[in-house]
């Protein structure tokens, strides 16, 4: 396997923790948890400004009640494959064309001998 290949499976690992482990942290992180809306948190402040802009209540479907959804229950199964196959196929792709580049710049400076300077006339 060449280096394209391997960097393809770097990159498609890279993006299959991303939808499996960061996304979920990340939502945690802003205050959406399993016990509820965090006090004090970033959801907080998007749950009030979503209640105040519903006349008091958040809507079914908001932005809010979604990640709330997740922040409670995680990610269904259809979700977790899902963005695992999506991620991974983008990561994959350029973890492929990133490897692709190092090499042929590798190859460009291999080409460029420093000590191949212009004589001077």
């Amino acid at each position: 396997m060449g280096m394209s290949g391997i960097g393809a499976i770097i990159g498609a690992t890279v993006g299959a923790g991303v939808a499996l482990v960061a996304i979920p942290a990340c939502i945690g992180a802003l205050g959406f948890t399993g016990a509820g809306i965090a006090a004090g948190s970033i959801a907080a402040k998007m749950m009030s400004a979503a209640a105040i802009a519903n006349g008091g209540g958040v809507a079914a479907g908001s932005t809010v009640a979604v990640l709330q959804s997740v922040g409670a229950a995680g990610f269904s199964l259809g979700t977790k494959i899902g963005l695992t196959s999506a991620l991974s196929t983008v990561g994959g792709a350029s973890g492929f064309l990133l490897s692709k580049k190092a090499r042929r710049d590798k190859a460009k400076k291999k080409d460029k001998n420093p000590c191949d300077k212009p004589k001077k006339k």
